[in-house]
């Protein structure tokens, strides 16, 4: 998978932006400020229709504009597909190959990417909603039956907060109607877990070696499904499914006075270990960096081996917050495997070793020229 074309118009400080892309390493090189970031963030936008910087798609659209759009051709295997993705006062508009998609859900999933961003080194220390935000975002990219399963149970918990509330003023005393609501939650609660579990243990297998090579010491990594759930009870959906409910029956008196779903995949976590102990608790800041570079190493892979492509990799200025040792090690992975695009205020002297003919683009107040000397 490749973009080979983006457009801008009104995104950010880019009043009007045509850019053709290099199918290996594309560098956006400047001085901070100057918008290299708004161009990573864009393709982001182009992916998944929304960004990972604000909630607010006001935010993308230039200053005094009342719309923008992002539009990109990629390349997939068979074929070449146009995308645009516009924002208006009225929402978004999503177009595959020039046909509208009135449901976002049935664009999501035609351009897969991978952000790594120094944010992402607290993927492995940082609070538990990082993480699963990091886990839906993913997984969603790599399966559409996964995206709907997540929007379908996170419509339903928020029905079921709000009727939780209402029981809670005495608004509603209607337990009947709970009941329906902790049966159809659970139902895709359960299906929505054994597909992490799933899919976390194909993550596993792809990062554990990555982290043995990185630290050339061997340290043996596992990634853990962090559940309220016992261990034995996340056998297959049928035996969550039933598990959930035993567990439902058991707080209904507590949410209702509490007013709020308290068990569930949206309370589920994960948990890094390296040899044996947790590395957000126990593990130095180097490990913390060296496991959060495997996952997202170990992504590629994973998001290949679920989709039949590659993915784009997109790095917004993380050389620059990893030692020489992972910086090698990120560089050689993506090296002929993946579409990259880097942003960095200088290039390193690792990267201009290890990245083979890059084409450089300086980036100045929102506009993107080509570097002179880089490849096609």
């Amino acid at each position: 998978m490749k973009l080979l074309q983006l457009e801008l118009d009104n995104f950010r400080n880019y009043q009007h932006l045509a850019a053709t892309f290099s199918p290996g390493v594309n560098v956006f090189l400047g001085p901070n400020a100057q918008g290299k970031t708004n161009l990573l963030e864009a393709i982001y936008v182009l992916a998944l229709t929304t960004s990972h910087r604000t909630h607010s798609d006001k935010e993308l659209i230039s200053w005094g504009e009342k719309d923008a759009l992002v539009a990109g051709l990629i390349q997939r295997k068979t074929s070449k597909i146009p995308l645009a993705l516009g924002f208006d006062t009225k929402g978004k508009h999503a177009r595959v190959n020039h046909l509208n998609q009135p449901k976002l859900a049935d664009y999501i999933g035609q351009l897969n990417v991978i952000l790594f961003a120094p944010e992402d080194l607290s993927l492995v220390k940082g609070a538990p909603a990082i993480r699963r935000t990091f886990i839906d975002r993913e997984f969603s990219q790599m399966s559409p039956k996964y995206l709907y399963i997540a929007n379908q149970y996170r419509a339903i918990l928020r029905q079921r907060n709000q009727y939780l509330k209402q029981l809670q003023s005495k608004k509603n005393t209607d337990l009947l109607f709970l009941e329906v609501l902790t049966e159809r939650l659970v139902m895709f609660a359960s299906e929505l877990i054994e597909r992490r579990l799933r899919l976390i243990q194909k993550l596993n297998a792809a990062a554990q070696p990555i982290q043995s090579a990185i630290t050339q010491t061997g340290e043996a990594l596992e990634i853990e499904y962090v559940s309220q759930l016992n261990p034995e009870e996340l056998v297959d959906a049928a035996t969550i499914q039933q598990a959930l409910l035993t567990r439902f029956e058991k707080l209904q008196a507590r949410e209702i006075q509490e007013g709020v779903t308290k068990l569930g995949p949206h309370r589920d976590d994960l948990a890094f270990i390296v040899n044996g102990r947790n590395v957000a608790v126990f593990g130095s800041q180097g490990q913390q960096r060296t496991t959060a570079l495997a996952v997202k190493l170990a992504e590629i892979d994973l998001m290949k081996e679920e989709t039949g492509e590659y993915p784009i990799l997109l790095l917004d200025d993380v050389l620059s917050e990893l030692d020489r040792e992972r910086q090698t090690h990120l560089l050689k992975a993506m090296q002929g495997k993946v579409q990259t695009f880097i942003t960095t205020p200088s290039l390193s002297d690792v990267a201009r070793q290890l990245i083979d003919q890059p084409k450089v683009f300086n980036v100045r107040a929102g506009n993107l020229v080509t570097d002179e000397h880089s490849k096609e």
